[in-house]
């Protein structure tokens, strides 16, 4: 199956729920509605046509001071049929997306990063914590938004004097 027919079963299948459908040097991106995430994402991995049965990834992008504010992205590969697709949903800040870590446990630890990384809460994830920093740090470092050399209040690990 080829990228494009791909996207047009997504399309298909999740006709008013597919905000927009990108074919880009022969990978397949589809944004959603996040309400319909987890339907398409369980759709994806047992439709016989599709079979995305490995979990690539989940991340974070900040896009400040657009709104919404972030996009989550998902990047699945099917090993039998050899085809991928990247889904991606975009969020405002103070909004959840539904959690994928029931269909596959491989988003249990991106799925954290991407909390501990830019805040991006999870509804329904198993352990919904810091993955990297400490659990009384403040703030999302890959926010664009985060200070460069961190708060003026926090420790500063490399000796230099407090502005």
């Amino acid at each position: 199956m080829t990228a494009q027919e791909i996207l047009k079963k997504v399309k298909d299948n999740f006709r008013h729920s597919v905000l927009e459908a990108a074919l880009f040097r022969n990978e397949a991106t589809v944004l959603v509605d996040k309400n319909v995430l987890r339907a398409v994402c369980n759709y994806l991995k047992t439709d016989p046509d599709m079979q995305m049965n490995y979990f690539v990834d989940c991340l974070g992008v900040d896009y400040h001071p657009a709104a919404p504010r972030f996009e989550v992205v998902y990047h699945f590969y099917s090993i039998p049929k050899k085809h991928r697709i990247r889904v991606k949903v975009k969020i405002g800040e103070g909004e959840s997306v539904p959690t994928v870590t029931d269909m596959w446990s491989a988003a249990n630890w991106p799925e954290r990063e991407a909390y501990d990384m830019f805040g991006i809460v999870f509804e329904g994830h198993p352990n919904m914590k810091r993955i990297y920093l400490a659990d009384d740090w403040e703030g999302f470092p890959m926010r664009k938004d985060y200070p460069l050399r961190g708060y003026k209040d926090r420790y500063n690990p490399f000796g230099e004097d407090k502005e």
